[in-house]
C-alpha cells in the first residue's frame, strides 16, 4: 500500500515503481487520493524516474529519499521539484544494504531516529538522537509513531525496551507472515493529515 504513493498534508505523488509488475497500482491509487486532494495538488512520477514510497520519510516537513534499487536519481530529482513547490526539501540518501530507506530507519519524533545496519552514524542523520537496533532485531526498525504510542512488530524484545526507556507507549502488532514477503508495518497504510 505505502509503495504506489507518498501523501503529505498539502500533495500527493503517485510513485512510478521500479519493478514493471507494480505499475497498475498507480492507476489503482488515483481514485483513493482523489477523495482528499484536489486536482492540481496530486503529481506523478514518470520513466525514467523511479520512486517507491518506502524510500520516503518526511521529518517535521523535510524529506528524506533513500536512493536504493527501487528509487533512483531521476525519481528523487522529479519528487524533490514537487515537494519544493510546497516549500520542502528533500534530501537524498543512498542506499545499499537494504530494499528501502524505511527498513533500516524511521523517524519516531522528537529528533529520534530508530537506526541499524548501514545508517547507525551516518551523516545524513548527524542532527538526530540515533536509537541503534542491533542487527538481529533489524525487521522491528520499521515502526509507526501515532502520535499516542509507537506500533512495532511483535517479538522483538530489545527494540521494544529500547523504545519505553526513550518514553514511548509501545503496542505490539503479529507482522510475521508479513515479514516473510519483506513487508513492514509502515508498508500497509499511507497516513497523513487530511484538510
Amino acid at each position: 500500500m505505502e509503495d504506489p504513493a507518498v501523501v503529505a498534508a498539502d500533495f500527493a505523488v503517485i510513485t512510478n515503481p521500479a519493478r514493471a509488475s507494480r505499475t497498475p497500482e498507480r492507476g489503482f491509487i488515483r481514485p483513493a487520493l482523489e477523495h482528499f486532494y484536489s486536482q492540481d495538488h496530486i503529481f506523478e512520477i514518470n520513466a525514467p524516474g523511479h520512486l517507491e514510497g518506502g524510500d520516503v520519510m518526511e521529518v517535521d516537513g523535510t524529506y528524506y529519499v533513500g536512493l536504493s534499487a527501487r528509487t533512483n536519481r531521476e525519481g528523487f530529482e522529479q519528487f524533490k521539484a514537487i515537494a519544493a513547490q510546497f516549500n520542502h526539501p528533500a534530501l537524498a540518501v543512498p542506499v545499499h544494504d537494504f530494499l528501502h530507506l524505511k527498513t533500516g530507519t524511521t523517524y519516531l519524533g522528537d529528533g529520534k531516529l530508530l537506526v541499524t545496519g548501514e545508517f547507525v552514524n551516518h551523516p545524513a542523520f548527524a542532527n538526530f538522537t540515533q536509537l541503534v537496533v542491533p542487527a538481529e532485531e533489524a525487521y522491528a526498525v520499521n515502526c509507526i509513531n501515532t502520535g499516542n504510542g509507537v506500533i512495532m512488530p511483535a517479538g522483538f524484545p530489545v527494540v521494544k525496551q529500547l523504545l519505553e526507556d526513550h518514553g514511548f507507549p509501545v503496542f505490539e502488532a503479529a507482522m510475521s507472515e508479513f515479514e516473510k514477503i519483506d513487508g513492514g508495518l509502515t508498508c500497509l497504510s499511507l497516513r497523513f493529515t487530511a484538510h
